[in-house]
């Protein structure tokens, strides 16, 4: 491993670890677009996709731990704000319905959709015992991370250069968010007409 070079590229590690953590709270935060650079700007040091991926899933863990504890301690006031934002009151709910049935599908599921980790958190400590789906998260934020280092990492070495890569890979990440958001829509109303 090229000790020299990982140590040069330490600040793209610390953004994008800093940036995962974060848009547990602030969803807007393009957290995956900075773990796709970080991977590409990485990719040919050994080990450094290795340790991207652990240290992003760790940061995944760490955001919703959290946020989790956030939404237990203040749930009075997550309670108001959320009466306030009819819409997100209602994934709650849903979220929290889903989570009685299919609980890792559904933490698993709600990394990959735009603003669903979030979502995902609220509803856990709003619920009576969310310790039972830490596990879950643990499992959803290893899954998100191989997938979107691997992601970065598969684009780095298929094209030759790096804006192409990085376009590429924020595209095909878009792109499954979107379907899984769809995706999740289509069952949602599927289920309400039964």
């Amino acid at each position: 491993m090229d000790t020299a070079a990982l140590v040069g590229s330490s600040w793209i590690f610390i953004l994008a670890f800093a940036a995962v953590l974060g848009d547990a709270f602030l969803p807007f935060i393009p957290s995956g677009t900075l773990v796709i650079a970080a991977a590409l700007k990485t990719a040919d040091l050994d080990g450094a996709p290795v340790l991207l991926a652990l240290g992003v899933a760790a940061a995944s863990f760490a955001g919703d731990l959290m946020l989790l504890r956030l939404a237990r301690r203040s749930a009075p006031w997550v309670q108001a704000r959320l009466d306030r934002r009819p819409q997100w009151a209602g994934a709650t709910s849903r979220v929290q319905q889903a989570l009685e049935t299919r609980a890792g599908r559904t933490v698993i599921v709600a990394r990959f959709v735009p603003a669903g980790r979030t979502v995902l958190d609220l509803a856990m400590g709003r619920s009576d015992n969310p310790h039972r789906f830490v596990r879950w998260s643990a499992v959803a934020a290893l899954v998100w991370a191989a997938y979107i280092v691997t992601l970065g990492w598969l684009n780095s070495h298929w094209f030759n250069t790096a804006w192409l890569g990085f376009a590429v890979s924020c595209a095909a990440a878009t792109a499954v968010s979107a379907s899984i958001a769809r995706l999740v829509r289509r069952q949602r109303r599927a289920a309400a007409t039964v």
